[in-house]
């Protein structure tokens, strides 16, 4: 019996008003620019045959926008939200070391240890992700998907494809209206996941 084959396009949101700044679950919209990065890494081939979105305007507004032209299903998936911040929510990196100078840089270092103060727990954003990525492959099994979705959200994707641990997440660079292909191939002997590839984004 042949392998099924399932193809997840993930796609960073574009810029929101307002810029770079650890925005989290705040919900600012795209940019102008932002929408011009997400139409820039979109253009071409569509190959999809469902999208799936983040709740989140900076995600929903374009994988709206694309349904609608493309006539794909659209369904909103409140797992892929991006990770919570707590008190660093809105705030840039240049304000946060101004005010706690080598906090940012520490963060980096170990992101489970040093979580901003309120901040979602590490292990459980990667459980919610992992949870949202088990149950749309069992929902579009076979089928090659586009999924709207963060940058957090994205690396726990890739270390729970790669087996990496969480806390090694954000040594992987993922830039505006960036994209990550994840192929999983599906047979009785088992089930393998792979990363193709991953763009740098904007």
């Amino acid at each position: 019996m042949p392998a099924v084959l399932t193809t997840l396009d993930f796609l960073r949101h574009g810029e929101p008003v307002g810029g770079k700044r650890y925005r989290g679950q705040t919900d600012d919209p795209l940019s102008d620019r932002g929408w011009a990065q997400m139409a820039g890494a979109t253009a071409g081939a569509r190959p999809w045959q469902a999208i799936v979105s983040s709740p989140l305007s900076r995600c929903l507004a374009f994988a709206t926008r694309m349904a609608d032209e493309t006539g794909l299903p659209l369904t909103v998936e409140p797992r892929l939200a991006e990770v919570g911040f707590g008190v660093w929510e809105g705030r840039t990196a240049a304000e946060l070391e101004r005010d706690q100078p080598g906090c940012v840089f520490a963060f980096k270092l170990d992101p489970v240890a040093r979580r901003p103060r309120g901040a979602e727990h590490l292990a459980d954003f990667q459980a919610r992700v992992a949870a949202a990525y088990e149950d749309l492959l069992c929902l579009h099994a076979g089928r090659h998907v586009l999924l709207v979705a963060h940058a957090g959200v994205m690396r726990m994707v890739i270390c729970h494809v790669l087996g990496l641990p969480p806390a090694h997440a954000y040594r992987l660079q993922i830039g505006s209206a960036a994209m990550a292909r994840i192929r999983v191939e599906q047979g009785e002997g088992g089930r393998f996941d792979s990363l193709l590839w991953l763009t740098p984004g904007a």
